[in-house]
């Protein structure tokens, strides 16, 4: 159901303030060229921005947001706490942003027989709607990020969404509310449906093949409404092969990026936001980063780009790793030596472009950490005296005591672009 735009006069930045501003000489343009909040409004399955299809594709994270809707994306998404830089930010860009408002997670201590603790929450998250409900760059609002995760009975979470949303259609009628689960599971989204009925969308986050078909098991459960991938990757680190120790094994960025083509392409008009625009320590810290914590870009940009008829900054691509291999005549997907030992591998990479190549080794700990639904990790410590003799085409290992390990390997066209790869070894 379409719903009005709230009439009050309360733009964004205020009335008042630029009124004492242009008699005071200090504001030379003239009103008009302020940007109006959007009137954002549900049509069956389709999202309308002032009354015309919007399609969400972009990326969450931290990121550069000129080179993210460079790409070809129109949305940000956020997660919690204070949005307003972002929403500055992405106005400046031309994009959309899928606020978040953090929900807390039973698993992580909320506790929702505790009421002051729940009057608490809603009137924060309250705050937030009402300073920025009139911002030119806001969607939608994002209720919670898989708050029923890892939860034996999750029966306490539907109507702290349900109460949350409520608040933000009577506070906020012109953006939608969107709730975002992992995955549909059996019957999440039934739940969803049945007990939280003033959420207008619905976000799953999603990885891997399972995004061939989200989007009809959401359907299969009852969902009729705008669906968005609120997260999607080429593969999470749940769904990795592993070695003996249970280590898995990470897809090069290149790897990666050709997942990330096939899965956007399948998505077709299905919302979809990437997920890292920006650096995170998940298991690696390149496992669901597209960016380097040094800024550099990797080929998933690149697949965006192509899918979403954008460009790379500068037209740049990205250098490309056909192959990172241990030099042994194991036929093991990784290495294991002796301690005292030293293992050699090998890489194979270049440039589309030609351009001249510079790469970095790196070997760190094996990470021990096992977070759950992205939760905050330590990236492992490094080891640098670890890496010999190395060089563009391989690397050789030695000098670590007994334990777990990970050799990384950037490749950095010195353009903007990167490519990575990594491979789990250990010391005996």
């Amino acid at each position: 159901m379409a719903r009005r735009r709230r009439t009050a006069g309360r733009g964004w930045r205020g009335g008042l303030c630029r009124a004492l501003l242009l008699a005071a000489g200090l504001v030379v343009a003239p009103l008009a060229a302020a940007a109006a909040p959007a009137e954002v409004t549900v049509s069956g399955t389709r999202l309308l921005v002032d009354g015309k299809p919007f399609a969400v594709r972009g990326a969450a994270g931290e990121g550069p947001l000129d080179e993210l809707a460079g790409l070809g994306a129109t949305t940000l998404r956020t997660y919690g706490s204070d949005p307003g830089a972002r929403l500055d930010a992405a106005a400046k860009a031309g994009l959309k942003v899928i606020v978040g408002l953090w929900v807390g997670q039973p698993r992580q201590g909320a506790d929702y027989a505790d009421r002051t603790f729940v009057a608490r929450q809603l009137a924060e998250l309250q705050g937030i709607v009402e300073t920025y409900r009139d911002h030119p760059a806001l969607l939608m609002w994002a209720i919670g990020n898989e708050v029923e995760v890892d939860l034996a009975d999750d029966s306490a979470v539907w109507p702290v969404i349900e109460q949350v949303a409520a608040m933000v259609r009577r506070v906020d009628p012109a953006h939608p509310t969107l709730a975002v689960l992992a995955e549909t599971g059996t019957d999440k989204v039934a739940k969803l449906i049945a007990q939280a009925p003033s959420i207008e969308v619905l976000g799953l986050n999603s990885y891997g093949d399972a995004l061939y078909s989200v989007t009809a098991r959401a359907r299969e459960q009852g969902w009729q409404g705008p669906i968005v991938i609120t997260e999607l990757g080429a593969l999470g680190q749940w769904q990795a092969a592993t070695t003996p120790w249970g280590a898995p094994f990470e897809p090069s960025s290149t790897q990666k990026a050709i997942q990330l083509r096939r899965y956007l392409q399948a998505l077709g008009d299905t919302g979809a936001i990437v997920f890292l625009w920006g650096q995170k320590q998940e298991v690696t810290p390149s496992w669901h980063s597209l960016l380097l914590p040094s800024g550099e870009w990797t080929e998933g940009a690149e697949a965006m780009a192509e899918v979403w008829s954008g460009r790379t900054p500068g037209g740049n691509h990205a250098p490309r790793i056909a192959a990172l291999n241990v030099a042994t005549d194991s036929s093991a997907p990784f290495a294991s030596w002796p301690a005292g030992g030293e293992g050699a591998f090998t890489l194979d990479a270049l440039d589309p472009d030609g351009d001249r190549l510079e790469v970095r080794w790196t070997v760190r700990a094996e990470s021990t950490t096992h977070g759950i639904g992205g939760d905050a990790e330590a990236i492992p410590s490094a080891f640098p005296e670890a890496v010999r003799l190395a060089g563009p085409s391989g690397a050789r290992i030695g000098g670590l005591k007994a334990g777990r390990y990970r050799l990384f390997v950037e490749v950095l066209d010195g353009r903007g672009a990167a490519a990575t790869a990594n491979m789990p070894f250990e010391v005996r």
